[in-house]
């Protein structure tokens, strides 16, 4: 260690240094903000939502949760952890299932999506809304517009003979929807208040009303 050169700087090299930095920082920094700021070009995407057709203008990369709530304010779908891991944002696009936060609207231009505002027929609630109230299958409320979207998708996947992990007999045209099945192909849906055994029974009954 003691053959090594010894760094040594002057007073002058010093003040120089640090005002060569200085002016590095003070004229590179902003350009890299400035372009990263710049806004980027939108462009022209329609979506049909709930049976009606909106023409919107949307930069690239604006999420389909983000267009529904901050684009047609229908606030219904929930940017819960908005990674795709809690089910809340879960709405129907050609009648299945999506999370709406992992997909971007642009992607959607003229398909059919329905969101929880969508399911009802005027004042008549959807089975599943009037499941969900009887059996009080919400706490908080904040994931039910995801639960019940997913179980509307989920019930028309079981009746289309679609198995699960758990399905035992994958020769059946219409796997019976018990309590396991049902937790099996909604446990992409997270409920923080652990409501799970009224959702279930919520499900159930629309099941059997369904059949």
């Amino acid at each position: 260690m003691d053959d090594l050169p010894k760094l040594e700087l002057t007073r002058r090299e010093a003040l120089e240094t640090g005002v060569a930095s200085a002016a590095l920082f003070s004229v590179g920094v902003p350009q890299i903000a400035d372009a990263a700021e710049a806004p980027m070009a939108t462009v022209p995407v329609q979506l049909q939502v709930n049976g009606q057709s909106h023409d919107l203008n949307l930069d690239p990369r604006t999420t389909l949760l983000d267009a529904l709530r901050e684009h047609l304010a229908l606030t219904g779908s929930k940017k819960g952890c908005d990674h795709g891991q809690c089910g809340a944002c879960t709405v129907l696009l050609d009648g299945r299932r999506i999370n709406a936060c992992l997909s971007l609207a642009v992607m959607h231009d003229g398909q059919s999506i329905t969101t929880i505002e969508g399911l009802a027929d005027g004042d008549t609630l959807h089975p599943l809304q009037a499941a969900f109230i009887e059996h009080d299958g919400f706490q908080c409320g904040y994931c039910t517009s995801g639960q019940i979207c997913s179980a509307v998708g989920m019930l028309r996947e079981s009746q289309a003979g679609m198995p699960s992990y758990v399905t035992t007999d994958l020769a059946l045209a219409h796997p019976e929807l018990s309590e396991e099945e049902i937790r099996e192909r909604m446990s992409g849906n997270i409920c923080r208040c652990a409501g799970y055994p009224n959702i279930v029974a919520a499900i159930r009954q629309a099941a059997e009303q369904a059949a």
